[in-house]
């Protein structure tokens, strides 16, 4: 592969005077904060997603999936799409929720104020702690369970969306940052199938599981969702209605 770094010199001092080039320019940007007013919708009941059907993203659509189907009525949703390649993350209701302008993000409704929960550890977390679900109460078992948690949150999205980047989105193709992503994402999941090896599922509080990395062994969540094109799985029993007003669907169970 040809070498196509060595004429650029990073300057002392970064500044953003042209756009990055590729699939994502109209969307990336250095700065925080809304480029455009948009109210998000609401449904009728207290927790509200708002998220996309990405390896990430359906991460908390499975932890909802799972209270549902554990018994925790109070675990019915309202699911939205944000459809980032729109610019819909940085509209200003989103903003409101998650300054970070990523998906997935959670408003609960449920108290006598509103909630806000960015961040998908931070979710899965907040979750299961409000329905006492999926988090051992023994400290060493919880220990292990949340170590799984933040191991996964660490480091499956930064290094399987690097990878991901040079290898299929970047404008130029750059061998030394390709070999390095591709060489960290194989040593996690050798990390995560020598842990299988060993124990099973990461953890036996089923908060753990990785949409990203799960196989066909699983990881504790008996749902196949990984291959979600839109927030709602397969098996998803939410309304799933874009926050621009289109893209209305029914779920196969038939509930809207």
């Amino acid at each position: 592969m040809t070498d196509t770094t060595t004429a650029y010199v990073p300057p002392k001092v970064w500044v953003w005077n042209k756009g990055s080039g590729g699939r994502f320019a109209n969307i990336n940007r250095p700065i925080a904060g809304a480029t455009h007013e948009n109210e998000l919708p609401v449904g009728k009941h207290p927790l509200q997603l708002y998220s996309l059907g990405t390896p990430n993203g359906v991460k908390v659509t499975i932890m909802l999936e799972e209270l549902l189907a554990a018994g925790h009525k109070g675990a019915e949703y309202d699911a939205w799409l944000i459809k980032i390649g729109d610019g819909d993350q940085f509209g200003s209701g989103f903003v409101a929720i998650n300054p970070n302008s990523k998906i997935p993000a959670l408003l609960d409704r449920g108290g006598a104020k509103p909630i806000r929960v960015f961040e998908t550890g931070s979710i899965l977390l907040y979750l299961a702690d409000k329905f006492g679900a999926f988090v051992p109460k023994d400290v060493g078992a919880r220990a292990e369970c949340l170590s799984g948690l933040f191991w996964q949150m660490g480091s499956a999205p930064y290094l399987g969306g690097g990878f991901g980047h040079f290898y299929a989105y970047a404008t130029v193709k750059i061998e030394y940052a390709i070999d390095r992503f591709a060489m960290e994402v194989k040593r996690q999941l050798d990390v995560l199938d020598r842990r299988l090896a060993e124990t099973g599922p990461m953890s036996r509080g089923r908060i753990t599981p990785s949409p990203t990395w799960r196989s066909s062994r699983g990881m504790g969540c008996s749902r196949s969702t990984a291959s979600c094109t839109t927030i709602a799985a397969s098996s998803c029993r939410c309304r799933t209605t874009s926050t621009s007003g289109a893209g209305r669907g029914r779920s196969p169970r038939g509930r809207r």
